[in-house]
């Protein structure tokens, strides 16, 4: 499995590379929906790609969670508005909404293993010919990229969006990477599966926090990816890298996913708005513990948060 991640993350680092766009990071405030785009830097494009196509230094632990809900709902873009995002699938806590706070999520309950993973995950929900299709599994791995070593637990409360979801071209998000199981081709929009496959995608987190905030107000600002092997100045703080990988019982064509177009929520957007929230909620002892014991030790670990690989 860990070879074959590998793998995919290359072979979508070839196309990133061979497209990567604008020189200036910046959001869009132009509607609502303002914190959905974002223009990544060459520099973070760059970063993203390496750390995608780098091997797994044997740094690493995860949770398996499963879609517990789907709503019109995003507690970090819109806290408080029900029904005003577009369509998400929810993972981990069954309590996810708009309103959602750490107590809140603290005082809830997760369909994830270790059951010590209160967080919220979320992602649009994909559609198959106008018909929605929860998946089928999602792993959350957390991995040891950066500075390993030195890496620290995500603070509880911290929150950030990954992906681009008003993007425009593959290019434009360099955070999002479809494939299909057991296959190591990959891209940046949907890939149609053949039989005996299925769907899944592979979403990557910034590694490096600005170890003062828990959010910012495009929900980004506080998080960057590394650009070599430590955080910069900025943000100096190294945290696991979240990847999840999320699996769809579909193959072949007719996908799409819930997204924002001109201010209007739809379900037909492109496969290359693809993109992601965390809301970390994790009980806060046993995160660090598998950071010290995993991440630091430079263990795979399972979901027990023991290692499994020496």
């Amino acid at each position: 499995m860990h070879r074959i991640r590998r793998l995919l993350a290359g072979a979508g680092a070839v196309l990133v590379l061979a497209t990567a766009g604008c020189t200036t990071a910046r959001t869009d405030h132009s509607s609502g929906h303002a914190a959905h785009r974002y223009t990544y830097t060459k520099a973070q494009q760059a970063a993203i790609v390496a750390q995608a196509a780098a091997p797994l230094r044997g740094s690493e632990f995860r949770a398996d969670c499963f879609s517990s809900h789907r709503r019109g709902d995003d507690p970090i873009v819109f806290p408080g508005q029900a029904g005003r995002s577009h369509i998400h699938e929810f993972y981990g806590n069954r309590t996810a909404n708009a309103s959602s706070t750490l107590q809140s999520l603290a005082a809830g309950t997760t369909n994830c293993t270790p059951q010590t993973d209160l967080s919220s995950y979320w992602t649009p929900t994909l559609y198959q010919n106008g018909v929605p299709v929860a998946p089928e599994r999602v792993t959350v791995y957390y991995q040891g990229l950066t500075d390993p070593t030195r890496a620290v637990a995500h603070p509880r409360g911290l929150r950030y969006v990954v992906g681009n979801a008003l993007a425009t071209g593959p290019e434009q998000n360099p955070a999002a990477r479809w494939s299909c199981v057991g296959r190591t081709e990959s891209g940046r929009d949907f890939m149609n599966c053949p039989p005996g496959t299925k769907l899944e995608n592979y979403l990557d987190f910034p590694t490096c926090w600005d170890g003062k905030n828990l959010d910012s107000p495009n929900h980004r600002d506080h998080m960057t990816y590394a650009t070599g092997p430590s955080c910069p100045a900025s943000h100096p703080v190294p945290v696991p890298r979240l990847e999840l990988l999320i699996t769809w019982p579909v193959n072949g064509g007719g996908l799409s996913l819930a997204g924002t177009r001109n201010g209007t929520n739809v379900t037909d957007a492109p496969g290359y708005t693809f993109h992601g929230d965390f809301f970390n909620a994790w009980d806060e002892g046993e995160l660090r513990r598998r950071v010290a014991d995993c991440i630091n030790a430079g263990y795979i670990c399972g979901t027990d948060g023991r290692p499994i690989q020496q």
